[in-house]
């Protein structure tokens, strides 16, 4: 049987999500929650997507094929009596065969927040501490830039030339959600490895007053990585809502 797996997770103590040899990630844990439940039997989980070490999930999506008779309820109950206390099963369903956790994916929505106030230590892991002013009127001109089908090449770190580098966001605005502290969304069909991350920090160059908002576009349209800039920490993201 195949179940599509709805779950969150901290992401501060792992390696991000995929597996890696020798190190901590999201998918090592729950595959081997997965084993012990499926007979010891060794279990592909296949997630909507990675995310890289320290970023967090409010809602991540997979699948995996078990081989025991067991329902639903019963699979997230064994799952979260298995799991290390930072990740968390919200739902498990019964779906199709031919059903495919990162394939059948319609959009996904990023959060990024960014604390411009006073250092807080208790949310370091959680909340990108940049505890400066921003201009945020000039950040919001500039997010519309990224709207839209384009080439987002530019914000992709490590891409290969021949890797296709076009999606479409339909969603990006900023918002200030505490008094200090606010909040950039992306949404969209899909997201390169560090591109949510980039766009921040072309988007925190703005608000610095170090390039106006209409470089943003010049910078989408140049496919160039080396002209956008830092890469903002991983601490202040979040995969935060998955569609099929």
């Amino acid at each position: 049987m195949r179940f599509l797996v709805k779950f969150s997770y901290d992401g501060t103590n792992y390696n991000g999500y995929q597996y890696q040899k020798g190190l901590s990630t999201i998918q090592e844990s729950i595959e081997t929650s997965l084993a012990k439940i499926n007979n010891n039997k060794k279990t592909t989980f296949t997630a909507t997507g990675r995310t890289d070490k320290g970023v967090h999930a409010r809602v991540q999506y997979g699948h995996c094929d078990i081989d025991v008779n067991i329902t639903e309820y019963k699979l997230k109950r064994a799952m979260n009596s298995t799991l290390p206390d930072d990740i968390h099963v919200i739902e498990t369903k019964k779906v199709n065969n031919d059903f495919h956790a990162r394939y059948n994916v319609k959009s996904k929505e990023y959060k990024y927040y960014i604390n411009l106030g006073e250092y807080n230590p208790l949310e370091r892991n959680y909340v990108f501490q940049y505890n400066y002013r921003l201009n945020i009127s000039k950040m919001k001109k500039a997010i519309k830039y990224l709207i839209g089908e384009h080439d987002f090449r530019a914000f992709v770190t490590d891409n290969k030339e021949k890797e296709n580098c076009v999606r479409t966001i339909t969603k990006a605005n900023i918002e200030k959600v505490e008094k200090n502290k606010i909040c950039i969304t992306f949404k969209g069909n899909g997201f390169l490895r560090y591109q949510v991350r980039n766009m921040v920090g072309i988007l925190i160059k703005v608000g610095e007053e170090k390039i106006s908002p209409s470089v943003v576009k010049e910078i989408l349209n140049s496919k160039d990585r080396t002209k956008s800039g830092k890469t903002a920490p991983a601490n202040g993201l979040y995969l935060n809502k998955v569609e099929y």
